[in-house]
């Protein structure tokens, strides 16, 4: 059985090598901040707060929302996932993001999943928060708007379509109830004799 599962993480590592772009001789570094110092320090922890919304079709929802936010890579990548539960404590939504820089340059993107839809987007950090956009079919986009103050993380999503006022969708406003050590936390390590 060890073999088989040295194999399927031999497998991983070779088709991850076969699939990396070649390496730049002298490539433009981009240095892992410090956690504190962070561009995105102010939504490391755990979140709870209700969330609403309208979902496909136009149906209204109200859910439970928690989030749980870390960095990993020494700080070169931040994981971010969201849960939504209903009234009765059934998980109704889930999704995780990778944000990362794109380069030396300060730009940053998101990479989301959720149910069957994934989706790498630009993701622009402020002072107090951060945004970004998905596209919404011909000529409309979804807009997200975070802001974190306080220990308060207000998110509100509008659809902007061409020829229409922008009307909201989504709103969280989780509060964070402590720290978290994931994603990073528990990593497995060798077993030393």
């Amino acid at each position: 059985m060890k073999s088989v599962f040295t194999g399927i993480a031999a497998a991983l590592f070779l088709s991850a090598c076969a699939t990396a772009e070649p390496t730049d001789p002298e490539p433009a570094a981009v240095e892992a901040p410090a956690v504190a110092d962070h561009p995105l320090a102010m939504m490391f922890g755990e979140w709870v707060g209700p969330a609403s919304g309208y979902g496909p079709g136009g149906v209204p929802f109200e859910l439970t929302q928690t989030e749980r936010v870390g960095p990993m890579l020494d700080g070169r990548i931040v994981m971010v996932e969201g849960t939504g539960y209903t009234a009765d404590g059934e998980k109704d939504f889930n999704a995780v993001g990778i944000i990362a820089p794109t380069g030396p340059d300060g730009t940053w993107e998101m990479r989301s999943y959720t149910r069957e839809r994934s989706g790498t987007f630009p993701l622009e950090i402020h002072e107090d928060g951060f945004s970004w956009s998905i596209p919404a079919g011909p000529n409309a986009s979804i807009k997200y708007r975070a802001t974190i103050v306080d220990g308060v993380w207000t998110e509100i999503g509008h659809y902007a379509a061409e020829g229409m006022e922008p009307r909201e969708i989504f709103r969280m406003t989780v509060t964070r109830i402590g720290g978290t050590d994931w994603p990073a936390g528990n990593a497995v390590v060798p077993v030393r004799e």
